[in-house]
Parts: C-alpha cells; structure tokens; sequence
C-alpha cells in the first residue's frame, strides 16, 4: 500500500518540554494504524500537528507525496485530512444538524441546511448512525455527542481520519459498532489514524506506532507482538493489564453506613425521568461499583449525590444526617468529594493553571488565604506537594491544565478531590481515556482511598475493573436500578443483562 500521509522528523516543543522529538510516521492508503503511548507521550500533539492544529518546529508533513504545509485545520480539512478530538469541539446550542455544518463549506452568513440534511442523512444510513439531526447536541449523551463529531468529519469529505481516544466515551456495544463503522471506512478507501488506550482496540489495528516521551520507538503489526510486549514497548517496564484486588481480608469486613440513599427521582430539562425511585447505600471503607450503559441515569446520580441537582423526591442522609436540597459547597464541607466523567468540562479551568485548579472551589479556604486576599506563596507550595505525589508529568505548578495530556489533568482532579473529600468519594468514569500506566495509578490510588475507610461510589464502563475493585455492584438501566450484586459471584454477562433492562433483582 502507498504512503498517503507522512511526518518526516517532526518536532514539536512547547515551553520547558519537548512533545515530538524527530518523529517519522507514515500512514498507508487504507490501512488502520495505531499511535499507541503513555498520556504525555505525544501522541495527541502528533495527531494536532498532522491536523494543522500545531505547526511542527523541525521536520515537515506530506501528503500524498507533496510537502504540506498546514497554517491551520482549514488546510488539512483542504488537503482531506478530518480529526474527531478527544474532548469535542461542539456547540451545545446547536442541533445536531448545525453542529455538522457550521464552519464548512456549505455555511456562510446563513446555513444551508437543506441540502446539507440530504447529505447527513446519507451519511447516517450509509454507516447505520441513528441520530436525530434536529435535536440540540447539550442533550445528547456523550456517546452519542461522538457520533455527531464522526458525522462532521465525513461530512467534510475525509480521506484520512484521525480519531484521538474515539471509544473512551463509548459503551462496549457502541464500540463494536465504532469499529465495524471503521472496517467499512476502509472498504471505502479511508485511512485512519487512531490512537487508542484500549489493548484489544490496538490489537485490531493494521499496524501500531509505540511513542514514549515524545520519542517513536518502534512501529509494528500486532499480529507479530503480544499485548503484553506492546505494552513493556510503552512504558519500559510491565504493567498489570488488569487491576486486581487483595481480597484476603474482605470476608471479615463490616461496613458501617456512610452514604444512604432513599427513592430518589429527578427529571431532565426535557421533563424525562432521568431517576426513578433509586435507593443504595454505601459503607465506611466500602467501594460500590455503578455499571450501565452511557445515559442511563448515572451522571444525575452522581450530581444529586455531590448536592448538584436536587432530588424531585427521596432523600439522601450522610452519616444519617438529611443533606438534600443543600447547596454543594455544604456536600463539600461535610467531606464529599466528586471526580466528574467530563475532565476538562466539568472538572477543570482549561485556562486556569495548575496550582488554581488545585484548590478550585476551596480558594476561599483559610489553608489558600491570607487575610481577604489567595495565599499565593502556600499555594504554591501546597499544589507543587501534590505534583509530586501525584506524578503529574508538567514543567511547572504554573501551567495552564489545557496545556497537559489527559492523565495528567486528570491527576490534578484526584489530586485535588483526594485531598478535601474526608468521607464520601464519588469517582465518574475517573480512568476514561487514559492509558494503563495511569489506570493502574489511579485504581491503587481509589483502593488507598478504601482502605482509609472512604466510602466510594466507582463508576465505570469497564466491567473487569469493577468487578475486581468493587464490594458490590449496583446495575442502572433506564434510570432505575436493576440490581446490586455480589462481583465475586457474578459474570460480566449477567451485569450486561441487567444493563439491558434485566429483571430487578436488588441485593444487600
């Protein structure tokens, strides 16, 4: 197959680090290849710099065989080249439909989009994407908020994809969809490049591209390496590939309630029944699994339960103590602490430095003040104690989170909910899109957290994980609970059929 794209010795610096160091990647016609690393290990700044989002320092891209010099993505959009990001460039706003066409060819003073429907609903049937065009993109679950950027993309006539993490917003379902879409895309002559966390996503790859500190170290076909080589290749050393709990001491545990949660419903914006009458508990130095498909209540829960959103009814005590209705700042005071599944949208400042974002919403603290004004000097020295214990990979405390991979802004969220939670930790999704060095961190980093007797409300998309990690696992399907099991008596299928709406079956 011919090279339809190329880095030839790229370089790509930014203040204090070197992200790409004299990269060479070549993307065939028709292929699936892989950049596989470490967060912070450059891939997402190779991808931005082929995308012409970055102008590389040293080296050059091509495309085709001709010299490409990308000013911006307008270039690469011209040069057939479309990206769907990691953390989506959507208007919430705007419908489905606008989001497509804004800022492309068929827009200008005023949408076209008669037309432009034509074509989309095209698009939807030519690779089975149901969505409704008219609905407004703040509504949509953030899986279905993916298939809208997948959508721009193709709207805009790609020949090469680039998709940046496309499934870590993803069910397991829809990402065997995702993937099918992607076998399709190459029957129809599209490159992809994708850059995934997910070992059994590298592994369906046509070849894999392994970057660690910025560096390429080597590029190979997973069909000639093992998962376990692949990832020695990443990180340099071996990694567990499956979080595993020390269960030895589990049998004695008695866990005295922390968290208890009564027949709460909460309707949407839209006036659905996003809860419906869910009742749970959660105990001192308990960590309780949350399992369902994107969408199914569990981010409302996970607001209620952090004083958010208040309940349309029920009641939630903590320590026995009547909390909903409070305004959050009283959820945090008394020790709750929450990780949302949106990093950069709804955990972070993106422009906010490191050092702000590790006490935001505590900046009023008597620990960060000095008088009426920020006690910037312990600040400062608090937040950069945390940068160590939390390894988060940054030139300096002063800089801006957008400036980091996502594993690293995601350690300045656990940081920073790890350090002012006392009693109740509420962690969303907190290894979405991450790689499994840093899944590895953050797991051991939660059980630390168990062991010190927190109560732990764990939401995850991986169901391995939550069955080793988890004391019980509670099952929402339609905003309901349809059961809370045992993980060491229970099968990742018999999750998946409650997941689906299986008979309600709640256990103690």
């Amino acid at each position: 197959m011919s090279d339809i794209l190329k880095a030839v010795n790229l370089t790509k610096r930014f203040p204090g680090v070197i992200a790409n160091e004299n990269v060479n990647f070549d993307l065939r016609a028709g292929e699936v290849h892989c950049l596989f690393g470490e967060n912070g290990a450059g891939k997402s700044t190779l991808s931005s710099c082929l995308f012409g989002f970055y102008q590389p320092e040293g080296g050059h891209i091509e495309i085709g065989g001709e010299i490409a010099n990308f000013k911006s993505p307008r270039d690469a959009i011209h040069m057939g080249v479309g990206m769907v990001h990691q953390h989506f460039v959507l208007v919430a706003e705007f419908s489905v439909l606008e989001n497509i066409v804004v800022g492309t060819h068929e827009s200008g003073w005023q949408l076209k989009l008669t037309d432009a429907r034509k074509r989309v609903e095209g698009l939807c049937a030519e690779y089975s994407i149901d969505l409704d065009l008219d609905a407004r993109v703040g509504d949509l679950a953030v899986g279905q908020q993916q298939w809208v950027e997948i959508l721009k993309a193709l709207f805009l006539d790609a020949k090469v994809l680039i998709l940046d993490e496309p499934s870590a917003v993803l069910t397991p379902e829809e990402s065997l969809r995702l993937f099918r879409i992607i076998d399709h895309m190459k029957e129809l002559g599209l490159s992809i490049l994708l850059i995934s966390h997910k070992m059994v996503e590298v592994m369906q790859a046509d070849r894999v591209t392994v970057l660690r500190k910025g560096k390429v170290v080597d590029t190979v076909c997973p069909a000639n390496v093992t998962p376990n080589e692949l990832t020695r290749m990443m990180v340099g050393r071996d990694v567990e590939l499956r979080m595993v709990r020390d269960r030895t001491e589990d049998a004695e545990r008695k866990f005295e309630t922390v968290l208890n949660v009564e027949k709460v419903s909460y309707r949407d914006g839209r006036g659905k029944l996003a809860l419906d009458n869910v009742s749970l508990h959660i105990g001192k130095g308990e960590i309780l699994g949350l399992a369902g498909v994107s969408g199914n209540g569990q981010k409302e829960l996970f607001e209620i339960l952090s004083g958010v959103l208040v309940p349309e009814n029920g009641c939630l005590s903590l320590d026995g103590e009547r909390i909903e209705g409070l305004p959050s700042r009283q959820y945090m005071d008394r020790g709750v602490g929450l990780v949302p599944d949106d990093r950069f949208r709804e955990g972070l400042i993106p422009e906010f430095n490191i050092r702000e974002n590790m006490i935001l919403g505590w900046q009023r603290h008597d620990d960060y003040t000095n008088g009426m004004f920020l006690d910037h000097k312990q600040i400062g020295s608090i937040a950069d104690g945390l940068i160590d214990e939390f390894q988060i990979a940054t030139p300096s405390g002063a800089t801006p989170v957008n400036h980091l991979s996502g594993g690293n802004a995601q350690k300045v969220i656990l940081a920073r909910e790890f350090v002012h939670s006392s009693k109740l930790l509420l962690a969303n999704q907190p290894t979405r899109g991450l790689d499994l060095g840093v899944i590895e961190y953050v797991y051991k980093q939660i059980i630390a957290k168990r062991e010190e007797g927190y109560a732990i409300l764990l939401a995850s998309e991986e169901l391995e994980d939550l069955l080793n990690l988890s004391d019980r696992i509670a099952v929402m399907s339609g905003g309901k609970i349809t059961g809370i099991v045992d993980p060491l008596t229970t099968t990742v299928e018999e999750i998946g059929l409650l997941m689906a709406g299986g008979k309600e079956e709640q256990a103690a």
